[in-house]
């Protein structure tokens, strides 16, 4: 699949480009970033260079990985990255960071409505799922303003600095979906 673009009414979503790598690696520098997200530790220059240049190219042309950066409309600052990551057919899940200086914006939520609202049409998702760490309440606030139901915590889901985590999950459903069981 190609990359797509996104406009909303701030922001401009879209493929990264090796030119971004420095925005990447200086917002990547965030330790809540590395903590709370798969990135490397220490999240290196090469690292951002990869992701830009080899990791988000090679998930479009997959159709696995749909990997864009989010930029603001009126300066071209890196907001973050956004992503809708293949887990079966229709299910998607939706994975975000932001850069430090651009939270408490909005940005971070227009983007994610903006790329799950893309999802729901262009790849014909019915579900889409997020998974944080417990503790990542920014990132658990943003998903229920999203629309997501959390559905469940993940007891030791995965190690993080050697040690298991606690995770939540929860999902949306496309618009007209069925209503979450009681």
């Amino acid at each position: 699949m190609e990359p797509v673009t996104l406009k909303t009414e701030r922001l401009v979503l879209r493929a990264f480009v090796a030119s971004d790598a420095e925005a990447v690696y200086a917002a990547c520098q965030d330790a809540d970033i590395q903590h709370y997200t798969p990135a490397p530790t220490p999240y290196r220059r090469e690292d951002a260079e990869k992701l830009v240049t080899d990791v988000a190219p090679r998930g479009w042309a997959e159709d696995g990985d749909h990997i864009l950066g989010a930029f603001r409309s009126d300066d071209g600052a890196l907001v973050g990255s956004f992503c809708l990551t293949r887990l079966f057919d229709g299910v998607y899940e939706l994975g975000y960071w932001a850069d430090r200086e651009q939270r408490g914006k909005g940005y971070a939520l227009e983007a994610s409505r903006a790329l799950c609202d893309w999802g729901f049409d262009a790849l014909d998702a019915h579900r889409l799922e997020w998974w944080a760490m417990v503790g990542n309440v920014p990132s658990r606030a943003l998903a229920e303003r999203l629309g997501f139901v959390v559905e469940g915590t993940l007891r030791n889901r995965s190690k993080v600095d050697g040690a298991p985590h606690d995770w939540w999950v929860g999902g949306l459903l496309a618009p007209g979906g069925a209503a979450p069981a009681s």
